[in-house]
Parts: C-alpha cells; structure tokens; sequence
C-alpha cells in the first residue's frame, strides 16, 4: 500500500520449506525474484515481500525474536511462525547475502525497539497497568473475575503455544540438510545460466544463418566477376594481337616516312637540275611527268600515314579502356576477397565459441 515504503532490495531465488516432510525445499518460482524490505509507519511494523507475477510468494512481518541464519556461502532462512513455514534464498554471491542478513539484523532491532516504544507508550497512557511492585495479579486458576480469568487463560496458552511453535521450528530447521539447500540453490542457478545460454546460442544460430546467406551471395557475385575477369583475360589477348598490329603499322610508318623522304629528295634534286635542262623540252616534259606522279605518290603515302596514325590512336584508346576496366575489377574483386576473409574468421571464432 502507499503507507509502506521500500527501504532495501535485492535479487534471490526464494524456496519454502515442504510442509510433508520438513526436510526438503520446494522453489517458489522459476527465476529469480526481488525480496524486499517494507516499512510501515502507520503501525510501526517492518516486513519482508516479495511478488511472483499477481502472487505475494513471501509475506512475512519481521519480528524481535526471528533470527536470519546463513547456511552456506549463498544461501540463507528464517522462520515465520505466523505463516507457519521457513523461508528460504539463494542469492548470487555471498556479498547478496552478507548484505541481506545484516539488513535483517537492523530491521529486526528497529522492530525491536518499536515494540518497546509502544509498550512505553501503552503503559504510560493506560492507568489500569500503572501496578506498584507490591501488587500482584491475580492467577488464573484461584480467580474469580468471570470472563477476566478467561482471558488470562486464553493468554498463557497462547504463550505455551508460541514456546511450543518456536521449539518446532527449531527442530524443523535443525533437521534441515544444508547439502541439499545449497545444491538445490546452485541447480536453479545453473539453470538460469543454461536458460541464458540457450537464448544465447538460438541468437548465434540466427547469426549464422545470415552470415551463411551473405557468404553465398558474396561467392556468387565472386563467381560473376571471375566470369568477368576472364572475358577481360580473353580481351587482353585480342589486345596483344592488336598490339602486334601496331607493331607492324609503326614499321609501316617508319617505311612510309623514309619512303616519302627519299622521294621528296628526288623531288629536289629534279627541280635542281630543271633549270639547266631547258633547252630538252621531251625531257622537261618527262620530269614534269615524274614531278606529278611523284607528288600523287606522296599525296597517297601522306592519306596511308594518316590512317595508320588514326587506327593507331584508336588501338591505344581501346586498349587504355580495357586495362581501366581490369583495374577496377580487380580492385572490387580485393574488396570482396577481404569481406569473406572476415566473414571466414567470424565463422571460425563463432565455432570455436
């Protein structure tokens, strides 16, 4: 309720003691739950609550007389004679523990100094139980106040009951295995990390399914550019062919030059030796018919020269094209090499893991 307040909390795996044979201990959830300290400043009470989903597993109102006892490294109980059982945690570690029985130790002594405040307080506002030391009250056998003796019959047995209550705990708990709390603490423990574990490999499974869609997508895209690279591979061949072609325009080239060269010098000469030939018209007239074929065979070399520079220009280009194509394919093809190499490691690790 909103008058109670938390003051501590922690995480435990909470058990309680079988009701049938005292002995064993019968786990109050799957998991671990929150255990907490309340306190009630309406009527001054400390109790211990812990909630499994809609259902309070443990309710128990902390009282002078409970005693918190550690029964291994992570496992601690205490008896609850109102609800008539034992209460059992198993924590994580032994400083959930230590932490927990010392939280219990305060609380059970403000709850002590509690109940000697409002009996205090009872005594100083009830003037019926302001007694002197010389008054004593009357037994509840010799008196004859009616519903009076009653009551004070009713009180003692209660107490008789309290004394027989707590000697059973004791022995209830005394006869309890501490082997078996402790492995049973450490079984429910190991079934949380199994419980992790699990959920941990399902997500690895799921994580290995993908990389397995990845790494196929990836060695078909490698078989693409293998494809690729090997039509370039053939191109490349095609271009050392086409090389050799060049080869041969260049000698071609080189033949055409000192052809057109040696012509120009005939060319020369001719005109050198037209002026003193004047006089020889037949002759002139042949010169000057060796002067045009000569000038229509350097007109037909220059065009020859000229194409084979223009399909000279093209094979570089082509070839230029080609290799900037190699080059990025191999490039793309480091890239995805790299890829599944790292996808190859996660792999390994993800196994060995």
């Amino acid at each position: 309720s909103c008058r109670e307040q938390p003051i501590f909390s922690t995480r435990a795996h909470v058990f309680q003691i079988d009701p049938a044979t005292k002995r064993n201990w019968i786990p109050a959830s799957k998991h671990a739950l929150t255990v907490s300290y309340f306190y009630d400043a309406t009527r001054n009470v400390y109790r211990i609550i812990s909630v499994g989903g809609t259902k309070a597993i443990i309710n128990s109102t902390i009282t002078p007389n409970m005693t918190f006892t550690k029964t291994s490294q992570k496992f601690g109980q205490w008896a609850d004679s109102r609800a008539n059982t034992v209460y059992g945690l198993g924590f994580a570690s032994e400083q959930h523990l230590s932490q927990f029985a010392e939280k219990f130790q305060e609380v059970k002594e403000a709850a002590r100094l509690a109940r000697e405040k409002s009996q205090d307080k009872t005594e100083l506002t009830n003037p019926a139980l302001n007694i002197t030391s010389h008054q004593v009250l009357p037994s509840p056998i010799i008196s004859s106040n009616g519903p009076g003796e009653d009551k004070l019959f009713r009180s003692q047995s209660a107490d008789v009951e309290i004394t027989t209550e707590k000697e059973r705990l004791k022995k209830m708990l005394s006869e309890g295995s501490v082997s078996e709390v402790q492995w049973e603490a450490e079984f429910f423990s190991l079934q949380d990390n199994n419980n992790k574990l699990v959920a941990a490999l399902h997500e690895a499974n799921a994580n290995v399914d993908q990389w397995k869609k990845q790494l196929a997508a990836y060695q078909e895209e490698t078989e693409t550019l293998r494809q690729r690279v090997a039509e370039l591979e053939s191109q490349g061949a095609h271009d050392s062919s086409s090389e050799n072609n060049k080869e041969e325009l260049s000698q071609t080239l080189e033949e055409l030059e000192l052809l057109i060269k040696a012509k120009d010098e005939e060319i020369q000469m001719l005109k050198s030796q037209k002026c003193g030939r004047w006089e020889a018209e037949g002759e002139r007239e042949e010169t000057l018919q060796k002067l045009q074929e000569l000038e229509a065979c350097n007109a037909e070399l220059e065009q020859r020269l000229h194409l084979a520079e223009q399909t000279l220009a093209e094979t570089l280009a082509e070839r230029e094209k080609i290799q900037n194509e190699v080059t990025k394919v191999a490039e793309i093809m480091d890239v995805k090499i790299f890829e599944l190499s790292e996808i190859r490691q996660g792999l390994a690790k993800l196994v060995e893991s």
